[in-house]
């Protein structure tokens, strides 16, 4: 299996903390300073896990995940971001992002997308289901605690979606909480992507 890693952050910081990480651990990391060029050479370049993050110049790490997808690229992408929403997380899974980490970058959750990335690469594995498709957990829901998952991927505030389902906050707190309990998370961002596959938003 591929112990390759393509890092893609225009923070020099950034780049020389998580590279020197990487490489502690036995990764081979090639970093690059922007996605344009990353993007040019991609063709020459030792297949492996790409680490981009989201808001750099000239091309940001979402238009490098179309550009990579229109080009037929297999390379898995993990996003990170100092800046995340749910909008950007909602199109960094709709192209196939493995997981999208927010800077600070917890070490362990890097290493987990990494070395899942690197899984997929390997078996060559599609990121998506296929047409039709549910996410398991997506069974173990209500109706409307699926409105609720949809709506917190559409990115709505708690508060927006007590207005609009007519309940109070109070009641899309415990939705939420049941939420959390049922598919193991409390985070914004993997409730987003078990809402794609699950064929939501």
């Amino acid at each position: 299996m591929s112990r390759h890693v393509h890092l893609i952050d225009d923070d020099a910081e950034v780049r020389e903390a998580l590279a020197l990480l990487l490489r502690t651990l036995g990764y081979t990391v090639t970093a690059h300073a922007e996605a344009q060029g990353f993007l040019a050479a991609v063709n020459v370049l030792e297949p492996g896990c790409i680490v981009t993050d989201i808001r750099m110049p000239m091309l940001s790490g979402l238009k490098l995940q179309e550009r990579l997808r229109e080009a037929g690229c297999a390379f898995p992408v993990v996003v990170i971001t100092g800046h995340g929403d749910v909008e950007a997380c909602r199109r960094a899974f709709q192209h196939g992002a493995v997981d999208f980490l927010t800077k600070p970058v917890d070490e362990q959750a890097l290493i987990d997308a990494v070395n899942l990335a690197l899984e997929r690469l390997a078996e060559a594995r599609p990121t998506t289901r296929g047409p039709g498709a549910r996410h398991p957990l997506i069974e173990r829901l209500s109706q409307r605690e699926r409105e609720i998952l949809d709506a917190i991927a559409g990115g709505m505030t708690s508060k927006e979606i007590a207005r609009h389902f007519g309940i109070s906050p109070r009641t899309v707190d415990t939705h939420r909480a049941n939420l959390a309990e049922k598919l193991g998370t409390s985070s914004v961002a993997e409730m987003v992507r078990i809402a794609l596959e699950g064929g939501g938003r």
